[in-house]
């Protein structure tokens, strides 16, 4: 059976066709939507948004009808979670396109990603997920029984980029007020007994394999250990770049050229308050936990 998942993502939407009874990956593909710019700070989604949306969406119902999908699951994340308007934009989407979108809470985002992860990690050690979005981030502490510890905060990165004027490149005051805006969102969560393995599970850690390694993350089913020195200072020498020179750097795409830095201080917060020894990168996460596991 070819099934579809759709997920439509506070900064990227992300189709992902697979045949499900072999769990083969037949097709993804993902677009820049940007769909929280402009006005997930207000709780909507502006109108510009919603075209880039719904031109992404036609695109990817192309790509359904190509591959003969027999189900589409569209799952709608931290944007939409939020988003005032949201209900007139499903009702589009689904006059246009009768593709049904299911929005999810945080905790159950959290959940996907944890079953998603599981296919590529065994948790024989315990791990701490974490997954940068754009507009929330999810924290998930588990063990080959499951999750003990999840969390969704609302720190995505397209947030944070709207809500702040930064300089270019970002200055130790802006580290420091993103730093501190961390610290009063999400302190607490690492008052608690976590892991010292971290799981990067989302585009953002595909990025900084690549930025790293100057090579394509290419792992389909297992998740990949880098090396933390070598990560730490990759992930420096993004805080330290300067826009022109994210333009020019062919390692990121698009969409994440301007928040690039964002993602870097937060991972490298993370790092620092979970005492974190061992960084591996996978390459699932939410859609995967959707198309093969359930909510």
């Amino acid at each position: 059976m070819h099934r579809a998942v759709i997920d439509l993502g506070t900064n990227t939407f992300n189709l992902l066709i697979a045949d499900t009874q072999t769990r083969q990956v037949l097709f993804q593909t993902k677009e820049g939507v940007a769909l929280g710019m402009g006005g997930i700070n207000e709780k909507r989604i502006s109108d510009e948004a919603m075209v880039r949306a719904l031109e992404a969406l036609r695109q990817f119902k192309a790509h359904c009808l190509q591959w003969k999908v027999q189900e589409i699951r569209a799952i709608g994340t931290s944007a939409l979670r939020d988003a005032k308007n949201a209900p007139d934009f499903l009702q589009k989407v689904f006059i246009e396109l009768q593709i049904s979108i299911q929005i999810i809470s945080g905790l159950q985002e959290a959940d996907l990603i944890y079953k998603g992860v599981q296919l590529t990690y065994d948790f024989a050690q315990p791990a701490l997920i974490m997954d940068i979005g754009g507009g929330s981030t999810e924290l998930i502490a588990a063990t080959n029984e499951g999750p003990y510890l999840a969390q969704s905060f609302d720190i995505g990165v397209s947030r944070l980029f709207q809500a702040f004027d930064f300089s270019d490149p970002f200055s130790d005051a802006d580290i420091h007020k993103v730093e501190a805006f961390l610290a009063q969102k999400c302190g607490t969560f690492f008052k608690q007994k976590l892991p010292q393995i971290l799981i990067g599970s989302s585009g953002s850690f595909e990025t900084f394999y690549e930025l790293m390694e100057e090579r394509i993350f290419n792992s389909k089913s297992d998740s990949v250990e880098v090396d933390c020195n070598r990560f730490i200072h990759m992930l420096e020498q993004i805080m330290a770049s300067t826009q022109a020179e994210r333009d020019q750097n062919p390692h990121i795409i698009a969409i994440r050229k301007k928040m690039a830095p964002l993602a870097a201080i937060k991972t490298r917060w993370v790092l620092r308050q979970a005492q974190i020894s061992q960084i591996l990168t996978s390459p699932y996460s939410l859609k995967e936990g959707v198309l093969f596991g359930s909510i």
